[in-house]
């Protein structure tokens, strides 16, 4: 038995299980998944080829309304499964599911931003305006990918921290936890300090940015940085020190559930295989993007944050 949305939408659990949203919340996304979608056939066939004749849907089609469009790409980014596996839920080749795949994913990216809900990707470019009352956060987040086969490739990378290959981003967020700028990604080799120092992002002035101490020594002009103290090399921490620390972890805790956020989104938290069209790069800010759309649903609350 395939899977289409007619069905799904009547089990509430189970489509928030397998998409990662409501029935409320994919309603409120179709629209514009539509205007995309019909933006996208109206130039181009489904493969890409620039079209000759009025798109319809032919006869049989594995996923004949738009919902089920939608709900075809948000599963699988959502439970991040094999091709194969994904093409047999549907009941269609895995070669047509990747058509589709590479179809919608840009489609859902393009319905994503004319909602404003895409993160900012230029850091060089991105303003803030006003300032966040509750303050900036910003973490490097790793992603593994398949052994490079080239050598050079291999080293570039590897990331020690996580003992395998992966790439990387950082991630910056306000008080209300959306992603606002998700800097292009990079080699797990690279350092999160320097990521931050190359993509030389900055904030409101007299704002406050909570980061860890993967990020010592990275400041910027009249921002206050907010971080755990350091445990000097053969010493201990005073206990003032410790409960500090405790403070300022308890507020910086948003960020690590806003990028646990994103990555309930398998494809970026699992192996990813898919390279084609920079696609590692762009189902990040997709997954992102989803996120804050979310948020408007279902937004998250924490206390006023307490002076550390």
């Amino acid at each position: 038995m395939t899977i289409n949305y007619d069905k799904l939408s009547q089990n509430s659990t189970k489509f928030l299980a397998l998409t990662g949203y409501t029935v409320e919340e994919f309603q409120a996304l179709l629209p514009n998944f539509q205007v995309q979608f019909d933006k996208y056939v109206s130039a181009k066939t489904l493969d890409g080829k620039n079209r000759a004749r009025q798109y319809s849907e032919y006869k049989n089609s594995p996923l004949p309304t738009i919902a089920d469009k939608l709900l075809f790409i948000l599963i699988y980014l959502k439970q991040g499964e094999t091709q194969e596996l994904h093409a047999t839920l549907f009941g269609m080749h895995q070669s047509d599911a990747n058509v589709w795949i590479h179809c919608l994913h840009p489609i859902l990216n393009e319905a994503l931003a004319d909602l404003g809900e895409l993160p900012e990707r230029d850091a060089k470019t991105f303003s803030l305006g006003i300032q966040d009352v509750g303050g900036y956060f910003h973490d490097g987040t790793e992603r593994p990918i398949p052994r490079p086969k080239n050598a050079e490739k291999q080293k570039e990378f590897y990331s020690g921290k996580k003992k395998c290959h992966t790439v990387k981003n950082i991630l910056i967020i306000g008080a209300l936890c959306k992603i606002i700028l998700l800097t292009i990604t990079c080699e797990g080799k690279k350092h999160d300090k320097k990521i931050a120092d190359e993509s030389k992002y900055s904030f409101p002035e007299g704002s406050q940015l909570y980061q860890d101490t993967g990020f010592q020594g990275f400041t910027i002009a009249g921002i206050t940085i907010i971080q755990p103290i350091k445990k000097p090399r053969g010493k201990e921490l005073t206990q003032e020190n410790k409960e500090n620390n405790r403070l300022i972890s308890q507020i910086r805790i948003r960020i690590e559930h806003a990028i646990g956020g994103v990555k309930r989104y398998r494809i970026v938290k699992d192996k990813v295989r898919a390279w084609k069209n920079n696609f590692r790069d762009k189902v990040m800010e997709t997954c992102c993007g989803l996120h804050n759309f979310r948020l408007n649903f279902r937004p998250w609350s924490y206390d006023e944050p307490a002076t550390a």
